[in-house]
């Protein structure tokens, strides 16, 4: 993450630096053959030794021209083809993304931490500071639900940030800046898709 320094309005604006692209289309998937309508592409060109031969096999059996480090599917896509190219150029300031990830990993971490949970008190001989507390009822229903949030393992799976917008794009680059923070580390495998407008329907 980065800012920018509006000089006219004195604004700072958090932005998000990404790589994107260029990622070329490596397979196109349709209703007749597939079931569904999806395009597969292909990030970070690297050299054949390096991807399995499986996939070496898929890659050239689609005529991506090359192997690649990743591959992402993006469903419901129709206009593309084998052989063209995805670039930042697809997007434009001010579009709505969203942005999905593998998020930072945190380890095993506490009811406090992980679901924000409240503590005890911790004075008057309490022992209850940071203890999860009762998880279930009695002898009904002599069990404890599942689903029961408790302490565990956090972060380190994959999310969606909805509601971002893009800032800007540098083509010259495969740049774009997005508004606010997205899911992940540093170097971290984004995917970024346009958010769609909702309808809401109101009752009267």
């Amino acid at each position: 993450m980065t800012q920018l320094f509006d000089e006219e309005t004195g604004v700072v604006t958090p932005v998000t630096v990404i790589e994107a692209g260029p990622c070329p289309v490596v397979q196109v998937k349709t209703f007749e053959t597939d079931g569904y309508e999806a395009v597969q592409l292909g990030y970070d060109p690297v050299a054949e030794r390096k991807v399995t031969k499986p996939e070496l096999g898929h890659l050239k059996k689609g005529g991506a021209g090359g192997a690649f480090r990743h591959l992402a599917e993006i469903r419901g896509v129709r206009e593309l083809a084998v052989g063209d190219s995805v670039t930042v150029e697809a997007f434009e300031p001010g579009d709505p993304v969203k942005v999905s990830a593998i998020s930072i990993g945190k380890g095993f971490a506490g009811t406090i931490k992980r679901h924000n949970f409240s503590r005890g008190p911790v004075t008057h001989g309490s022992h209850n500071i940071r203890k999860p507390g009762s998880i279930g009822a009695s002898a009904t229903p002599s069990r404890v639900f599942k689903g029961i949030r408790m302490a565990g393992r956090m972060g380190g799976k994959r999310v969606t940030q909805v509601g971002l917008r893009v800032h800007s794009v540098e083509p010259e680059q495969n740049l774009i800046l997005i508004n606010g923070s997205v899911p992940g580390p540093k170097n971290a495998w984004v995917e970024i898709r346009e958010e769609k407008a909702h309808t809401r329907h109101h009752h009267s």
